[in-house]
């Protein structure tokens, strides 16, 4: 069997357990290696404490999480709010990307609430995209790699985008077996549980991310607990039907029929 691989790449510390840990967990069962990374480290995460103290807080808390997820850390590349598409910290990620050589990559929407996540989705794709371009330099240098890679975008936080638009996912996958885990990985973020309080209003965000859940499940008339995902258009990336996910979750996975694919639109001349 060739090696399969999946690299969830997100903004800040638990921001893979709220949208896209059971995913990665289902992954990890159906025998992919796994690999977890938040490029922001966290430092804004806290209304009291400094900078440095919650970014090594913040460090442990993701590792632990990472630990109880079953994946392999990567640690963060910029602060809080310094995510950015541009061209230093993308050849970073794409030394990343090149390193760990995923098959799938798991990152946030195109579309989100914040730009730290829309941006993270942006370097995600396109540190994914020039795996195989010798002339594209990394930092540090790494040699291209071939092979194919799918990059999947979890919903926002609040399934909405920044201008409050509805997304709807192409495909849900069935968390509600490993929600024990993913709540275990997710509470392991303890500094965040007052902050997000105070900042977003979440009252408690284990259960917030239960009920976030328990809504992408109600979408698809079929599980109680779902993640949500769109797969990036596949030109340059994989075959055009490629979907891994769908293949490897088999009963875990279920396409939204009222969904309209790149493929299906391209057809439409839409």
């Amino acid at each position: 069997m060739s090696r399969r691989v999946a690299f969830a790449i997100a903004a800040h510390p638990d921001d893979i357990e709220f949208g896209m840990s059971g995913t990665l967990l289902l992954l990890k069962d159906a025998g992919y290696e796994t690999h977890y990374l938040n490029v922001g480290d966290g430092c804004c995460g806290s209304l009291t404490e400094s900078r440095a103290r919650i970014r090594a807080r913040r460090k442990r808390e993701a590792r632990d999480a990472a630990r109880i997820l079953g994946a392999t850390f990567h640690a963060s590349l910029v602060p809080d709010l310094e995510i950015f598409y541009e061209r230093k910290l993308l050849a970073r990620l794409a030394a990343m990307v090149r390193d760990v050589q995923p098959t799938v990559v798991l990152t946030h929407s195109l579309e989100d609430y914040m730009e730290d996540h829309s941006n993270t989705a942006r370097l995600a794709v396109t540190a994914a995209f020039v795996r195989g371009m010798p002339n594209f330099p990394t930092q540090p240098s790494r040699a291209a790699v071939p092979g194919d890679i799918t990059v999947y975008h979890a919903l926002p936080h609040g399934l909405r985008d920044a201008m409050g638009r509805r997304l709807a996912p192409e495909g849900f996958v069935d968390v509600a077996g490993v929600q024990d885990v993913r709540c275990a990985a997710l509470a392991a973020h303890r500094s965040q549980q007052g902050w997000l309080d105070e900042s977003q209003g979440m009252s408690s965000y284990l259960q917030t991310m239960e009920a976030l859940s328990a809504e992408v499940g109600g979408l698809s008339k079929r599980f109680r607990l779902a993640e949500g995902w769109r797969r990036h258009n596949p030109l340059g990336f994989c075959a055009t039907d490629a979907d891994p996910l769908r293949e490897a979750l088999g009963k875990h996975y279920f396409r939204n029929p009222a969904y309209v694919s790149w493929r299906e639109r391209s057809r439409m001349g839409t």
